[in-house]
């Protein structure tokens, strides 16, 4: 998700902030979820709760060590029990309470508000709801690994990258629905306050088919949907704070150190009861993360297409501007104004919506700003090694870095006057030297590269 912000719209520096963005959803998310599961913990054990955080934390360092490879093994070995576990209580419901979902329909809510539908309510619903944009971010590291596009598998490729990419919002919407119709199925049993946690409505749905076991399988399911989510955010986050740290200190300890950043200031925000203000915390962040994210769809859809900007997602050092106005600063004057109103600056209705004017400002803004600079910012020089117009016989041909020595594919390498070669995007990044001589010298030009190696077989040009 970094390196699409980068060349789509952002700039270099300019998609550092999202990188910082990004890093503050995975620990508020990890925050929230090991809120619950601790909860579950509780209810199951009796583990005081303030242990439990420390649990939940502790837990996923281990897998999160490893990497991408252990986090997909635990997603397959746990979806199973996640899938019974997901819709068994709903199946519970509709044999045993078939009249529940027309209850809670018209349901006016435990603070009086009534049941006819209200636009402020909704408002602040889909703020709620559209905070989990920023998801998309962490759909991105498991859709990276897609296979290629090919005509045998077009139409499931499509329906997993839009399932798991924009998608995810309507899933995630459906997930809450599906909990708040629990949580109003438990209420009179378990009191509006234990509602809201999601074990005890679990509990109370399964009761009536498995009755003291329904505590076990309930505590189950939690933990386990947990780990599944956290795994992913403390990854995801250990990225976003490498990319960070990395464009800001030109230092790459690796991305493993910064698990421990994001797991503590998690742990932190998990001591200091998140869980209680998570409405407001979320609703609040939302305007930021769907400015973010609709200005990067913004060039994805809007500018690529009507040629404001380059046809192709330009990540590397040498080729950005520092900052591109037209992504960035979208995105800056569209939180800026939507976090207003959230605040009540613009009236009740304009604080109900303001996601959605973080999101139309945003959409708004990014093609007019390109329009207006001519598409000038996106890149500060042409890419002699795979940009457009150049003719390259295997993608997954490579050069060899002149200073880490290791062969990367031809996407992944620069060329380079200080090197006098090819330099890898990492190595370009931590390199606080060169003083940018490829991008601010009109007379550097590109650098003569040799001859890249071709996979065996390959044919060349």
């Amino acid at each position: 998700m970094d390196l699409i912000t980068r060349g789509a719209g952002f700039g270099y520096f300019g998609s550092t902030l999202t990188s910082l963005i990004y890093a503050s959803f995975t620990f508020i998310f990890f925050a929230l979820e090991g809120s619950i599961m601790a909860q579950a913990m509780h209810q199951a054990i009796g583990l005081p709760v303030q242990v439990g955080y420390l649990v939940t934390t502790l837990i996923v360092i281990p897998i999160v060590f490893r990497g991408m490879g252990a986090l997909a093994k635990v997603q397959a070995w746990t979806q199973p029990v996640w899938l019974i576990g997901l819709v068994l209580p709903f199946v519970v419901l509709a044999f045993e309470a078939p009249d529940a979902w027309g209850a809670f329909g018209s349901f006016g809510g435990t603070e009086g508000a009534g049941s006819g539908f209200s636009w402020i309510g909704f408002g602040l619903g889909t703020g709620v709801a559209l905070s989990l944009i920023a998801q998309i971010g962490e759909q991105a590291d498991y859709l990276r690994f897609m296979p290629a596009k090919t005509e045998a598998n077009k139409r499931r490729w499509n329906l997993a990258v839009l399932a798991a990419g924009p998608g995810w919002v309507i899933i995630g919407a459906a997930k809450q629905l599906g909990g708040a119709l629990l949580a109003f199925v438990a209420l009179e049993a378990v009191g509006k306050t234990h509602a809201l946690e999601p074990i005890a409505p679990q509990i109370e749905a399964l009761k009536p088919w498995l009755g003291s076991f329904a505590l076990p399988a309930a505590a189950l399911f939690v933990i386990v949907s947990q780990i599944k989510i956290n795994v992913t955010n403390a990854y995801s986050g250990s990225l976003s704070w490498s990319n960070f740290f990395s464009r800001i200190t030109h230092r790459h300890p690796g991305r493993v150190w910064y698990i421990f950043l994001n797991l503590v200031i998690a742990l932190t925000l998990m001591e200091m009861n998140m869980f209680a203000a998570l409405n407001k915390l979320l609703g609040f962040y939302s305007n930021v993360g769907i400015a973010w994210i609709a200005a990067v769809a913004a060039d994805l859809v809007i500018n690529k297409r009507i040629g404001l900007s380059p046809p192709y997602i330009e990540f590397k050092r040498a080729y950005l501007y520092a900052v591109n106005p037209a992504g960035f600063g979208a995105m800056v004057i569209a939180s800026t104004v939507s976090i207003l109103a959230f605040f009540g600056l613009f009236g009740v209705y304009a604080e109900a919506f303001s996601t959605f004017i973080a999101a139309g400002l945003s959409l708004t803004l990014c093609p007019l700003i390109a329009w207006a600079t001519k598409g000038k910012y996106y890149l500060a020089r042409p890419n002699p090694v795979n940009g457009p117009g150049v003719e390259v016989a295997d993608i997954t041909a490579t050069h060899t870095c002149s200073v880490c020595e290791t062969a990367y594919e031809l996407p992944d390498v620069a060329d380079c006057p200080v090197q006098s070669g090819p330099i890898c995007s990492l190595c370009c990044s931590l390199d606080a030297e060169c003083g940018d001589v490829c991008r601010k010298d009109p007379a550097a030009g590109p650098v003569p590269m040799p001859m890249p190696t071709l996979r065996e077989g390959a044919i060349p040009a």
